[in-house]
């Protein structure tokens, strides 16, 4: 069972809203982000794949019209016509060979043919006089008046692609020849390498049969030049999904494709860029989003439940340090230290409840402390009349008998036992008749300091024969207030005389004064003993006393001198190790008298 069930109970009520609350609306903040984000990001991402086929699409168009346009403006160059002469003097050679090297890796070779496929010339000379390469026809196209043709050929794991355009002479209506342009087809695998990617993208050019003719190294390590194994994923031009991903990879991939439209005069070939990713790589983005959004959550829950504990506590803390508070008076019938109540309601109700404590406690002080001395009253009423003759009595018949001369000197020391005995029970009587009628204190202005030099030098042959340091640090500026002086100095010997009866030979006892504008502060302290936390409450009480042979009235006494002057005096630790009591008398004491 808890030992505070209350407070327990509500800090564990309140921690369970805050999480409640917290968690809760935060799981389904993070869950709707991350849908949305989710469906953001997948579409952001096939977004950037049809964008990114289309751009494919676009760029093989432009490199293909430029090859194209190459080809019909170069057939109608007037050095052509030097076919018809068998390129004597090699002037066309030389002319595609500078076209060649011109261009840099975008011809395998430039080449003149004859009307019987004789090469008459090349870029590469080797090649002049030999036959041309056959290749498969494959497309035809017209570019401004021009009627090109486009072969196709297989090569060692990769493609052939030449062009072929007429070359009409300029006196007759007849074909002396064609112009034969070797495509480097690299390039053109090149572009669909730079575009693909490090996360798994391949990419893939498909004729209008479904032919897959260029590919990123992917699919050409896969064998896949001048397949049709792509061929129904031509469906996917314009739109984005999922597929099989056979025979490109083993998983599930999402497919971006887009239609050749041409560029400028040339109207394309209705060839298909295609853009393949696997799903999971093309989904990571996402995943690793979900994973982000779940450390989140456990981070905002981790964050929740840290400050709910703390918000909790904090609420719960001012009413557990009440119960504690309440329950240790309860048991102890000793005040602690009041709880801190803070701020709001809850501060307010802790205020009000301490002070009623306090009050109480109060009352049941004063309520004992006035019985206490009611009942040293009565027996003080009674010891005056019946004690103090016989004590008279039995003091002057021992100083008699100490003036006999036939008395023995164990005589002589059982008269003084009895003398110090009258004299010590003539004490309790005084001190028990002050303190059930104490004197209305008569205010005059007094130094303070000099009670307290004068207070010292009464007592300093007790303090030389024990060896005790008798120290002062007097650093109040306006010593002087109004007070009876008589009590005052009755309230500074019985604190001195306190310290001195306490502490052992060699011992040390510091007396210091400060003041402001409205109090003096007197402070005796010593390097004795000290005195128990626990019974620092109850050493102004009457009878109350832990030293051998005391009567326990010294310091009621005393306390009851400083209330009467309207201060107040409390017992605490020196920073001698020992007792420390610190008095606080107002300079307002005459005023109010």
């Amino acid at each position: 069972m808890s030992r505070f069930p209350i407070p327990v109970s509500i800090r564990r009520t309140l921690l369970i809203a805050f999480l409640g609350v917290g968690l809760v609306s935060a799981i389904l903040l993070a869950s709707l982000a991350f849908v949305k984000a989710r469906q953001a990001l997948r579409l952001e991402i096939e977004r950037n794949m049809s964008v990114e086929a289309a751009t494919v699409a676009a760029e093989v168009d432009k490199m293909m019209f430029e090859r194209l346009q190459n080809a019909a403006v170069w057939s109608h160059l007037n050095i052509m016509q030097d076919l018809q002469v068998h390129d004597v003097d090699k002037r066309l050679s030389r002319f595609l060979s500078d076209l060649k090297s011109g261009y840099g890796e975008v011809y395998s070779s430039l080449a003149c043919t004859d009307a019987q496929g004789t090469v008459i010339a090349s870029s590469d000379p080797a090649a002049v006089g030999g036959h041309e390469e056959t290749g498969t026809p494959w497309l035809k196209t017209n570019l401004s008046g021009t009627v090109l043709e486009l072969k196709l050929d297989r090569a060692d794991h990769s493609v052939k692609v030449f062009i072929d355009v007429p070359i009409a002479s300029a006196f007759a209506e007849q074909r002396l020849g064609k112009l034969r342009l070797s495509l480097d087809w690299n390039e053109m695998e090149s572009v669909l390498d730079r575009t693909g990617s490090e996360d798994g993208r391949t990419l893939a050019l498909l004729d209008e049969s479904g032919r897959v003719i260029a590919a990123s190294r992917t699919l050409r390590e896969r064998g896949l030049l001048l397949s049709d194994a792509l061929a129904e994923w031509r469906a996917f031009a314009g739109r984005i999904g999922s597929h099989s991903g056979q025979p490109v990879v083993d998983t599930e991939v999402i497919i971006g494709g887009a239609h050749s439209k041409g560029y400028a005069q040339f109207s394309g070939f209705n060839w298909t860029a295609l853009v393949v990713q696997p799903t999971d790589r093309a989904l990571a983005p996402v995943h690793r989003m979900a994973m982000i959004f779940f450390a989140l959550l456990g981070l905002i829950a981790a964050l929740t439940f840290v400050v709910g504990t703390w918000i909790s506590h904090t609420i719960a803390l001012p009413i557990v340090a009440l119960t504690r508070f309440a329950r240790s008076y309860m048991r102890d019938k000793v005040l602690q230290a009041p709880p801190t109540g803070g701020k709001g309601e809850i501060g307010e109700l802790t205020e009000a409840f301490v002070r009623m404590v306090h009050d109480i406690n109060v009352s049941q002080q004063r309520l004992v402390r006035a019985s206490k001395l009611a009942v040293v009253g009565e027996m003080s009423s009674i010891i005056a009349h019946e004690i103090r003759t016989p004590l008279g009595i039995v003091r002057s018949s021992a100083q008699v008998l100490q003036r006999e001369s036939g008395i023995s000197a164990e005589g002589h020391e059982l008269v003084g036992f009895i003398q110090s005995e009258t004299e010590r029970l003539n004490r309790l009587v005084s001190a028990m008749l002050d303190t059930a009628r104490p004197r209305t204190p008569t205010f005059v202005e007094t130094d303070m300091h000099e009670v307290i030099q004068r207070s010292i030098a009464m007592l300093a042959g007790q303090a030389e024969h024990k060896r005790v340091r008798v120290s002062t640090h007097l650093h109040a500026v306006a010593p002087i207030i109004a007070c009876d002086e008589d009590q005052m100095t009755q309230v500074i010997l019985n604190l001195l005389m306190n310290g001195l009866q306490i502490l052992h030979q060699g011992g040390a006892i510091d007396v210091t004064t400060h003041d402001d504008r409205a109090n003096l502060f007197i402070e005796i302290a010593d390097d004795g003993p000290g005195i128990d936390p626990a019974e620092r409450s109850r050493v102004f009480e009457a009878f109350f006393f832990k030293r051998e042979g005391g009567i326990g009235l010294g310091l009621a006494i005393v306390q009851q001198i400083v209330n009467a002057h309207g201060g107040d005096i409390e017992a605490d630790d020196s920073l001698l190790g020992g007792a420390l009591f610190r008095l606080r008398l107002p300079r307002n004491t005459l005023e109010m008298a």
